[in-house]
């Protein structure tokens, strides 16, 4: 009886030990940022005021598939340069396309609502914070295009937004696109009924949303879309449960081109070209 109840005595020790771990190990609370595509958020220009479609040109909304980011910043005010604020998230780089690239075979992709991140709120830096900043990398969703032969189709369009692109190859709608490459940002590739085509947008054409063009201005090119809290975010080191923050983007007719038959109908075949392919907004917001 004696050897039965040391043996059962051992057994709850190792339970409890293993279970005091899984606790420690669960208990660290997190920083989890979430992204979300709205189609009804406000269509913003480069300088964070509304914008309406120019005249000559048609866009349309997608439904966004998947995304990446390359860098995520905290900004405590409207006067914290870019790279000043926290850091909280930098994507892989390489230079074996020659300049320094986002490696795209190394991203992350996730679709609306899904977790791109998740980090012990230990590790970001205790502060109030009225901004963030989002690098966007890539992007991935269905467009409408009209086509001679069929009439109106859904497509696959896969833009590169960020500031340059390393790529090997990529999978769009089960079609294999090899690049081999870097690719300046404004880089696209589609895919519908089989065919394909890729092409590259205007330099400095991909909208930028940036409300603080004026006290924090960022590179040409960048893609480092500015966003304000609905309130302001703190961190005050002693958190005890998981913080949420939802990075919401605009994709309200984020997806632009060049008319050539005024209908507002994508149709490549009529040598309609795209010209923007930059998000439209970016409000960000907090949740427990």
């Amino acid at each position: 009886m004696k050897k039965i109840f040391l043996l059962i005595l051992m057994l709850i020790i190792v339970v409890s030990c293993s279970d005091d771990d899984e606790n420690n190990q669960n208990g660290t609370p997190q920083l989890i940022i979430k992204l979300n595509f709205d189609s009804n958020q406000q269509r913003l220009d480069n300088l964070g005021q509304p914008a309406t479609i120019p005249n000559g040109n048609a866009a349309q909304t997608p439904v966004i598939q998947s995304m990446s980011a390359n860098y995520i910043e905290f900004a405590p005010t409207a006067n914290t340069l870019l790279g000043d604020g926290e850091i909280i998230y930098e994507g892989p780089e390489t230079n074996a396309g020659g300049d320094m690239a986002i490696d795209f075979q190394q991203s992350i992709l996730v679709g609306d609502d899904d977790v791109f991140l998740s980090i012990p709120l230990s590790q970001v830096a205790v502060g109030n914070y009225q901004w963030v900043r989002v690098s966007l990398a890539y992007q991935e969703g269905d467009i409408q295009i009209l086509t001679d032969n069929v009439g109106e189709v859904t497509g696959r369009l896969a833009s590169f937004v960020g500031y340059n692109n390393y790529v090997t190859s990529f999978d769009l709608n089960g079609s294999t696109f090899t690049v081999n490459e870097n690719k300046l940002q404004g880089f696209w590739a589609f895919e519908a009924l089989g065919f394909t085509s890729q092409g590259q947008a205007p330099e400095g054409a991909t909208t930028v949303p940036n409300p603080l063009f004026n006290t924090s201005p960022v590179p040409q090119g960048s893609c480092v879309v500015t966003g304000q809290f609905v309130e302001n975010f703190s961190v005050t080191g002693n958190e005890t449960e998981d913080i949420t923050v939802t990075l919401s983007f605009s994709i309200n007719n984020s997806f632009e081109w060049t008319e050539v038959n005024n209908d507002g109908k994508y149709e490549p075949s009529a040598g309609e070209q795209v010209v923007d392919m930059g998000l439209r907004g970016l409000i960000p917001s907090v949740s427990n």
